[in-house]
């Protein structure tokens, strides 16, 4: 049976420690753990910290659904207020890929640590002086190294497909994972970046059948083809059923995340809503 998760990325005016418990209070099966900051930027991330957030895993009793490494705003000293996948594992720049395979192994032994099954990256965005062609074969290169790693620590890497990013879709995603060949690469599964994608969203599920190491949850406005803005689930057009129908016929019981960092200012009330929207579909 599938169960409910939420991201620290929804509680980015709290502490990672502290985050963790208020979505315990919330009733939640699972936390997924944003690996940048304000919470958990690997990079900075000392034996403290990690002994902060096992001892809030421990008091709550929430599961680890997935290490977020999707961004790295805290690679930079000044970043604004919006999502940085740069540097990339797609980077020109060999010297910025190398510290993005590294900052990935270290989300992986943070999932390994923190028992949970999977870490997820995203492929980054296609720089101008960069063809898609040659920003792919610095993936799959990347991506080799990667899986390696994953096998050895024990723990999935989903890729997540996002609108505007090199890997953007479902094709694209599963294209990939036959590229590189390896049993522990697999999407990071957000039902509404297939969404806005113009796919649907159970179908794709299907079509991921077996290499889904996670899946995220938002509503959209405007269903499929909609903007790329994370929603409450009841506050935009996506329908739900099919979607968790399409999670059962697979026979996937893993988590579902929702990723609300789109409600900054009420992240309690977001993730109280989201879960009272959907908590029938896992019941």
């Amino acid at each position: 049976m599938v169960q409910l998760a939420f991201s620290t990325n929804g509680y980015s005016r709290f502490d990672l420690p502290e985050a963790i418990r208020r979505i315990a209070d919330h009733g939640y099966d699972g936390v997924e753990i944003l690996a940048d900051e304000p919470h958990a930027f690997l990079a900075d991330f000392d034996e403290t910290d990690r002994e902060r957030v096992v001892t809030a895993l421990d008091e709550t009793g929430l599961s680890v659904s997935n290490i977020n490494a999707n961004t790295a705003c805290g690679y930079y000293d000044d970043a604004p207020p919006s999502a940085f996948f740069d540097p990339a594992i797609i980077s020109a720049d060999e010297e910025d890929r190398r510290w993005r395979i590294e900052y990935t192994k270290a989300a992986l032994d943070f999932a390994a640590l923190l028992d949970a099954p999977a870490a997820c990256v995203a492929s980054g965005s296609v720089l101008p002086g960069t063809p898609p062609s040659e920003a792919y074969d610095y993936l799959l290169e990347s991506l080799d190294e990667l899986t390696d790693y994953a096998e050895n620590v024990g723990v999935d890497l989903g890729i997540e497909f996002e609108p505007e990013l090199l890997v953007e879709c479902t094709e694209e995603v599963l294209t990939l994972i036959d590229d590189v060949e390896s049993d522990a690469l697999g999407v990071n599964l957000d039902v509404g970046h297939a969404a806005v994608c113009g796919e649907d969203p159970a179908e794709s599920i299907r079509q991921c059948a077996g290499h889904i190491t996670g899946i995220h949850l938002e509503d959209i406005e405007g269903g499929r083809g909609g903007k790329h803005y994370h929603l409450i689930p009841g506050e935009g057009d996506l329908d739900f059923e099919p979607v968790f129908g399409a999670l059962d016929d697979i026979g996937y019981d893993g988590f579902a995340t929702f990723e609300l960092y789109t409600y900054p200012d009420e992240p309690d009330e977001a993730a109280r809503r989201a879960r009272d929207e959907l908590v029938e579909y896992v019941r």
